[in-house]
C-alpha cells in the first residue's frame, strides 16, 4: 500500500510539475461563452485574484506555473495525509 500512495504522489508532482507547461493559455469553452454573450463585462475581480498562486502561477509570473502545480500538490497530500491520520480508527494494540 506504501508503493501504491508513494507512486500516487510521484505521478502527481510529475503532472503538475512537468505537464502543466503544456497546458493550453486559450480559454475553455465556458470562458469562451462567457466572453461571446457579455457576461465577462459584469465580472469582477475576486478579492484573492492578486494573490501568490492566482491564475496557476507562482507570483503571476507563467514561467513558475510548474513550481505552484508542485506546491499545490504538496500542500494538497499533506492536508490529506494529517486529515486522514486525524479521522483514523485507533485499534487497541
Amino acid at each position: 500500500m506504501k508503493k501504491f500512495f508513494l507512486g500516487f504522489a510521484v505521478v502527481s508532482l510529475l503532472i503538475a510539475g512537468v505537464l502543466s507547461y503544456f497546458a493550453s493559455g486559450d480559454p475553455d469553452g465556458l470562458d469562451k461563452t462567457v466572453e461571446e454573450t457579455g457576461i465577462a463585462e459584469h465580472a469582477q475581480d475576486h478579492p484573492l485574484s492578486g494573490s501568490t498562486f492566482a491564475d496557476y502561477a507562482f507570483g503571476g509570473d507563467d514561467r513558475f506555473t510548474g513550481l505552484a502545480g508542485v506546491l499545490g500538490v504538496v500542500v494538497v497530500l499533506a492536508l490529506s495525509f494529517g486529515l486522514f491520520w486525524f479521522l483514523r480508527k485507533k485499534t487497541d494494540a
